[in-house]
């Protein structure tokens, strides 16, 4: 295992970037933000970091004390990661960066997509209240089987993982892509519907006036005129109790080897 290396100075950036400047580390955070997950659903939101290092970030997190490793119970037992308070901490400095980052051009080969949290967290960092003016609306996110409960009230967008008892509109889209382009890339929402396994119910006026709430500085390219988007085989799956395999976690592993 490679030794972490620190800052040798007193400063407060210097301080906190020995905590999540390793490279990856504010990108978990980023997966953990909207809740606890599993080691293999954190692996399926990183598709491009290998296990080796994930589970090394982990343990560098945990040491920390901004990540922690719970195991659930029944009826559905296994063993997540979460943030703790220190951990969550770091929402507003992720927003931060996020905004900050939305400018700089997307990468040239365009191969990655976004991981569903990672979509989330740029509607959370993009909203701009002057373009929701006066809607209000609660409305349910279902994104590539996960879902959100999505609120705007007051000029203020509430965002969180669950679901609303009663809300005033669903959007149901069968990969992270296809919201993306919803929101960031100026796809049409009765296009959306035509051309893929989306669903929509409810108040769709305000739904539509929902997803225009999100400026991008940088597009994304438009999507194609015709022909479905491609589906992921392996959708993410941050449910604690979902039935998909679950990767063997490293992390724990190599802690038992130690102790």
């Amino acid at each position: 295992m490679s030794k972490k290396r620190v800052f040798d100075d007193p400063c407060g950036i210097a301080r906190a970037l020995n905590a999540v400047g390793e490279r990856w580390a504010l990108l978990v955070v980023r997966e953990l933000v909207f809740g606890p997950k599993r080691y293999s659903d954190l692996h399926r939101g990183l598709p491009q970091m290998s296990q080796n290092v994930l589970a090394q970030r982990l343990r560098e997190l945990e040491a920390d004390g901004l990540v922690r490793r719970r195991r659930l119970g029944p009826p559905a037992p296994a063993a997540v990661y979460e943030l703790t308070e220190r951990g969550q901490e770091l929402e507003p400095v992720l927003r931060a960066l996020a905004h900050w980052g939305s400018r700089a051009p997307l990468p040239e080969d365009g191969a990655a997509e976004l991981s569903v949290d990672a979509l989330l967290f740029a509607l959370r960092a993009t909203f701009d209240p002057a373009l929701a003016g006066e809607l209000s609306l609660r409305c349910q996110l279902d994104v590539a089987g996960d879902r959100f409960r999505a609120t705007v009230a007051g000029g203020r967008l509430e965002l969180d993982r669950g679901e609303h008892a009663e809300p005033d509109a669903w959007l149901t889209v069968p990969e992270a892509a296809i919201l993306r382009d919803l929101v960031f890339a100026g796809a049409a929402l009765h296009d959306a519907v035509e051309r893929a396994d989306t669903e929509v119910a409810g108040d769709t006026e305000r739904l539509a006036a929902l997803l225009r709430c999100f400026p991008a500085a940088v597009r994304y390219p438009a999507p194609q005129a015709s022909g479905p988007p491609p589906v992921s085989p392996d959708p993410v799956s941050p449910d604690p109790g979902s039935p998909n395999a679950e990767l063997s976690d490293p992390a724990v592993s190599a802690g038992s080897r130690r102790g």
